[in-house]
């Protein structure tokens, strides 16, 4: 119960990575509050999560529904002590001059903005506290880039450069700020960074990561915990790969 006491608000928190994450941190005693942009996916977990997860509809590009995010965790729980900035988009593979402009506004919005507006609706609470983590999920895309997700990699980058300037800026005031950076793994995105989900596109992906298989969510829900709980007291300003040696 290495998170008892803790609350945790996990943005994208209905499905893959982020419902991963969410089932860990309530095993480990956490109040937790699944922010979705799919309310009633993020309802449905909460209700078969119990009593100690909540949900609530939020857009993370969009600062009044990011404010009423963090309004509505103090107004109920008195205090945040986690953040998890999960909510993440890609485009279709694409070459880098063909992607859309409204594609590439949509992954600026949510993987990256979104990281800026939390900002900004939570870090004066974790300052007042003297304490707080804060946990943003990259990608090992942002290390070691694909060919024709030119944009997101960027995105991706983009994260965990802000992480370091975060942990670096945020350190005297008591908050520890991480990165994650998963490999492609089960979630609904997996068929956007392929293309498309053959056997053979698979197979393909397969061939990059030494471990040979796809990240799991409780894969990013194990490293999220330890990133996030007392033990990792002394740990900030790091981006770690949970990767199965893709980036080695």
């Amino acid at each position: 119960m290495r998170l008892t006491g803790k609350t945790a608000i996990v943005t994208g928190g209905a499905s893959g990575f982020g419902a991963g994450i969410v089932r860990r941190f309530l095993q480990e005693g956490a109040k937790v509050m699944i922010a979705d942009i799919n309310g009633e996916a993020a309802k449905q977990l909460a209700q078969e999560m119990g009593d100690h997860a909540t949900a609530l509809r939020v857009d993370v590009g969009d600062r009044p529904s990011v404010q009423e995010m963090a309004r509505h965790a103090i107004e109920q729980w008195g205090h945040v002590d986690i953040l998890i900035n999960n909510a993440g988009i890609t485009h279709m593979p694409t070459p880098l001059e063909e992607v859309s402009e409204e594609d590439f506004d949509r992954v600026y919005r949510v993987n990256m903005k979104s990281v800026y507006l939390t900002a900004h609706a939570l870090v004066p609470h974790l300052k007042e506290r003297g304490k707080g983590v804060i946990l943003n999920i990259a990608s090992t895309a942002g290390v070691s880039p694909r060919p024709k997700l030119n944009w997101y990699n960027a995105s991706k980058g983009w994260m965990i450069t802000a992480t370091k300037a975060m942990a670096v800026e945020l350190a005297p005031d008591g908050i520890r700020v991480n990165a994650l950076n998963p490999v492609a793994g089960e979630t609904p995105l997996l068929k956007s960074f392929m293309g498309e989900d053959s056997p053979q596109m698979r197979q393909k992906f397969l061939s990059t990561i030494p471990l040979g298989r796809f990240s799991q969510p409780e894969d990013i829900g194990n490293a999220a915990l330890f990133l996030c709980s007392d033990e990792a007291s002394m740990i900030t300003g790091v981006a770690m790969e949970v990767d199965g040696g893709r980036c080695i």
